[in-house]
């Protein structure tokens, strides 16, 4: 997948003049691409357009002007991107209770080692996570995960954690939404 250019990042002034539109779309993009497994976990696939609205608004709540800035944020947000083949997803683990959260997020240190897709042939791969994100002892909230998928459309993602457990099937719309993603 093409990463994000710096042409195609607006200035914040701009940006918010265009905002409502550019929003109701990437918004539209970000609903096709989610998937709650386990009820805790929200897995949102990213594509060009859901990072570019990311950088955009990064760069309007903060008021970026300083190209070294905007031009650092790109590279961040870029970096969330798959590779050919590939698909990329933020994964959210949403736990409200404070104190629960905590104890679970110390309980699934390692839970990305246990995401998957699963493929029409049953065949599974396992997520790549950045190792930054996990602690010694604590799992983040948020993970940013890549799947080598071959190219291959997933019919169904999942967690195969020994204290937590699903898997969801990806409804028609999901599907075609990732085919987009694996063929941009």
């Amino acid at each position: 997948m093409m990463r994000v250019r710096r042409d195609e990042i607006l200035d914040y002034v701009t940006y918010e003049e265009q905002r409502a539109e550019i929003q109701e779309s990437a918004l539209r993009a970000k609903e096709a691409r989610r998937v709650i497994v386990a009820d805790v976990l929200t897995f949102l696939f990213e594509n060009r357009e859901t990072i570019r609205y990311q950088i955009q608004e990064m760069i309007r709540i903060e008021k970026m002007v300083k190209e070294s800035d905007i031009l650092r944020e790109i590279e961040t947000y870029n970096e969330m991107l798959p590779w050919p083949g590939g698909l990329a997803a933020t994964l959210l683990i949403g736990i409200d209770d404070p104190e629960e959260r905590d104890r679970l997020l110390r309980e699934w240190v390692d839970l990305p080692r246990h995401i998957f897709l699963r493929f029409a042939d049953g065949d599974l791969v396992r997520a790549r996570f950045d190792e930054r994100q996990v602690g010694e002892d604590r799992l983040s909230a948020v993970q940013f995960l890549q799947f080598d998928c071959e190219g291959r459309v997933p019919v169904a993602v999942g967690v195969d954690h020994w204290k937590l457990t699903g898997e969801t099937v990806l409804n028609t719309e999901q599907r075609e939404a990732l085919r987009e993603d694996l063929n941009a």
